[in-house]
């Protein structure tokens, strides 16, 4: 073989390669922008019950990591916030800003952060080896995503803890565990159930 044919040989692949790069880089951009769009709009269905609102946000966001995958997903989540962290109204009740995120409240948009890499490191050093069938994966997606409800969960609290105590004075965990907590452990188990169902079937479409 000629040099000049090796250096054909070289160069198509060189470009396909770069071409099938581009491609996806352009898919994860568009598959990110749709996610933390619909994060958004499932933030927006909200209902007042205390001091944290209930939404659909975790449902949307644990839908998004089972679809997208623990890469993708976190990006996702971190253009949300970033959204709401430059003014944009994407958070419960169209709110946005930095003040968001100092509020007591604002931990738990913080612990989706946390929680999010703890799925991404989860999932991709045990549990995707284990998804070798369809109910593997819904069983470990679900406990993957009940690990990341508890990483929200304690961030969440401990900021609220810290907040409310620097600004009105000590409250006690059990009071924050019932205004924070308990009201939405029925109701998150409900969405953690559509969100599984959601990302197993959604998952099949998105792989790439």
């Amino acid at each position: 073989m000629s040099d000049t044919s090796a250096n054909t040989k070289t160069n198509t692949s060189t470009s396909a390669s770069k071409a099938s790069r581009n491609r996806t880089f352009i898919y994860d951009l568009v598959l990110i922008s749709i996610s933390a769009a619909l994060i958004t709009v499932c933030s927006w269905i909200s209902i007042p019950i205390g001091p944290v609102p209930f939404t659909l946000q975790t449902m949307a966001i644990l839908a998004v990591m089972l679809t997208c995958g623990g890469r993708r997903g976190t990006l996702s989540i971190l253009v949300y916030l970033l959204m709401g962290a430059c003014g944009l109204p994407v958070f419960a009740g169209f709110k946005g800003g930095l003040v968001s995120f100092a509020g007591p409240t604002g931990g738990f948009r913080i612990g989706f952060i946390f929680a999010a890499l703890v799925y991404w490191v989860l999932e991709k050093l045990i549990f995707r080896k284990l998804m070798t069938s369809t109910v593997k994966t819904w069983i470990f997606g679900a406990v993957n995503s009940v690990i990341f409800e508890i990483i929200m969960y304690v961030v969440g609290v401990v900021w609220f803890m810290t907040i409310y105590a620097s600004r009105t004075g000590p409250v006690g965990l059990a009071t924050v565990m019932g205004w924070c907590v308990l009201p939405f452990l029925i109701p998150d188990a409900v969405k953690l159930v559509a969100a599984v169902v959601i990302g197993e079937r959604a998952g099949k479409i998105t792989k790439n």
